[in-house]
């Protein structure tokens, strides 16, 4: 048992959050480790399990490898790497401790990163033969930028350099002059060996050059957590709570601040006010509830308020605004492209977001500030982002769990990006959105139709042109009202300024899209002939009207036929290397999974396919509840 947790009691003594980071085989699960081992903080049966796991996975042939502690899959104990973030709770007679042992290969940076969002202090490796690396630096930074200020930089492996002093202090001073303007409000460095325990918990001998003190005394003095419950009260609402008519409250996590019964709270989106009547928990209600409980408020008065709304005191609201300026990490392999609709989710809110503008990405080694188009992985950028609505932020230093905030892949729900909120960017006041007599209803009854978009996508050279010109021309026999966009007269146009890179491809189908919705709002029948190779911006188009008023085609033609053709000599110019980031070719097609209608565009004629559009078409107006 160990025998420092005898003293004060848990919850009397100051609780800090810290990681452990730095690049991949520094160290860190087994500076961890040893740390616990030397501070008798692990139980008889851990310690039994790490000794037979050491023999099974370790690397120090019979000795134990304390990293085991740490690295608990399967999958981290057979590469001898940490992939996901390990948590431990332990305490000292002076201080509580929640150490997060996190991953070093680039790879599962975002872990790094999920970790460092909560903790106030961080423990850097630094292998003493390789020095400063690129993701040391990277996590240096990233520490930097959500919000840790106490920084302990650990140069391990001493032994392997044989404590040289010089090799320390100049690692020591290669750190401090990178980190700089990173804003941390210490840095202690510190000469270690994590696998002999030197300088953990106490003065090694090896080191008689070294007079500061050793890792868990660092680890004791350092900065404690700020508390969020000092901060202005912030309450993200998750659900609204009626099991009876006779009973109505909102429920959720109170993510900074505090709040007592009879506090007068108002909606940061609409600015109704109520006052608190009830804070009510599982167990009880309580006249008091800060940062980090789970209740439910409920009010005096009635109040209107939905999933994503945030309350606040009347007199310290956040902002409440559909742009902000924001530090971005980027966590997948696929590039981030500006003008890509992704989903954003701060909070509790979620809505549609796009990056509207990158300002610069920033060289890990050197805080340049690089021009750039994209982000790739583990990229930082500066950015502007543009929301579907508003939302209630404050920058992310003043209170992070309103300041922060997480980008989703519209299609396959993962996360592609975190985020840090710099401030709101507050558009011109004189901008509302016009209220008209006349709408989409009124102007569809004119016409005596259901407006929709009929979308084609498929390869250049596949058929889909040609298919929309006829089909087109069958609607305008019926008494259709219709209009034909497509992709090479866009482009003459409203789209002249676009080049054919990945970020250009996304802005022209998102300028597409808003000029097909507007037409959609005339009542008219829009039919889109545009390659659009990427499944996110044809899902993006689909959001922007409602759901039986997109229709998608897909005109299959394989790779080879188009080629075959080649009406243009476009694939001829593109295998020459004449023509950059040619779809099917140097750039990538993503076919539709799941498309109204398929279209073989070997095996049909264009008049056959024509046909079939056309009576998916008109199913779908029969089928239509708002046909007039």
């Amino acid at each position: 048992m160990p025998s420092e947790r005898d003293g004060a009691n848990d919850s009397e003594r100051s609780l800090l959050r810290f990681i452990t980071c730095g690049s991949v085989d520094d160290g860190k699960s087994t500076l961890l480790g040893r740390l616990l081992y030397e501070a008798k903080l692990i139980f008889e049966d851990q310690l039994a399990a790490v000794a037979r796991d050491s023999r099974k996975f370790g690397t120090l042939g019979e000795d134990l490898d304390l990293a085991l502690l740490l690295d608990g899959l399967e999958a981290e104990r057979e590469q001898g790497i940490t992939i996901d973030v390990a948590y431990r709770f332990f305490s000292t007679a002076k201080r509580a401790f929640i150490a997060a042992d996190t991953p070093g290969h680039e790879q599962y940076t975002r872990n790094m990163a999920t970790a460092a969002s909560t903790a106030a202090a961080a423990v850097i490796l630094v292998d003493a033969r390789k020095g400063l690396l690129a993701q040391t630096r990277r996590h240096a930074y990233i520490c930097s930028l959500l919000g840790v200020r106490a920084v302990i930089l650990c140069v391990n492996k001493m032994d392997l350099v044989d404590f040289d002093r010089d090799v320390f202090f100049r690692i020591a001073g290669d750190f401090k002059a990178y980190a700089a303007d990173l804003g941390f409000a210490a840095t202690v460095p510190i000469p270690v060996c994590a696998r002999s325990g030197d300088n953990l918990t106490w003065r090694s001998t090896r080191s008689p050059w070294y007079a500061g003190p050793a890792v868990l005394e660092a680890l004791e003095g350092a900065g404690g957590d700020e508390q969020a419950a000092d901060k202005p009260f912030r309450f993200p609402v998750q659900w609204v709570n009626r099991p009876s008519s006779e009973f109505r409250g909102f429920a959720g996590v109170i993510a900074s601040g505090a709040v007592r019964v009879g506090d007068p709270l108002v909606s940061a989106a609409s600015g109704q006010s109520a006052r608190v009547a009830r804070i009510v928990t599982f167990d009880d209600d309580l006249p008091f509830a800060e940062a980090g409980q789970a209740v439910t408020l409920t009010f005096s008065e009635e109040i209107d308020l939905a999933r994503g709304d945030v309350l606040c005191p009347p007199h310290d609201r956040p902002d409440f605004v559909d742009q902000v300026a924001a530090w971005l990490i980027w966590m997948t392999p696929e590039a981030m492209l500006p003008g890509r609709s992704y989903i954003m989710r701060t909070g509790t809110m979620t809505t549609p977001a796009r990056v509207s503008a990158l300002k610069y990405k920033v060289n890990i080694n050197t805080h340049e500030q690089l021009a750039a188009r994209t982000l790739g992985l583990n990229e930082i950028g500066y950015c502007n982002i543009v929301m579907a609505r508003p939302a209630a932020i404050d920058p992310y230093s003043e209170i992070q769990r309103t300041g922060a905030f997480i980008l989703i892949d519209r299609v396959t729900n993962e996360t592609v990006g975190a985020g840090m909120i710099r401030f709101g960017l507050r558009r011109a006041t004189n901008i509302h959105r016009q209220t008209h007599a006349i709408g989409k209803p009124a102007r569809s009854r004119a016409l005596n139709q259901k407006p929709c978009i009929l979308w084609f996508t498929g390869l250049s050279g596949s058929g889909k042109s040609t298919i929309a010109d006829l089909v087109e021309r069958d609607l305008h026999r019926r008494g259709y009202h219709t209009m034909l966009l497509d992709g090479d007269n866009i482009r003459h146009g409203i789209n002249n300024d676009l080049g054919f890179t990945d970020a250009d491809r996304v802005e022209n189908i998102r300028r597409v899209g808003e000029v097909a919705r507007l037409f959609v709002e005339s009542g008219l029948l829009v039919l889109c002939c545009f390659i659009s190779p990427f499944a996110q911006e044809r899902e993006m188009v689909r959001s922007l009207v409602a759901e039986d008023e997109f229709i998608e085609i897909f005109v299959d033609t394989p790779l080879a036929e188009c080629e075959r053709r080649d009406p243009k000599g476009l694939y001829a110019k593109a295998r020459a290397g004449q023509i950059a980031n040619f779809t099917g070719v140097s750039s990538p097609y993503e076919a539709p999974q799941a498309p109204a209608l398929r279209i073989d565009g070997l095996g049909e004629t264009a008049s056959a396919a024509a046909n079939r559009v056309i009576e998916l078409f008109l199913d779908a107006q029969a089928r239509s509840t708002t046909s007039p």
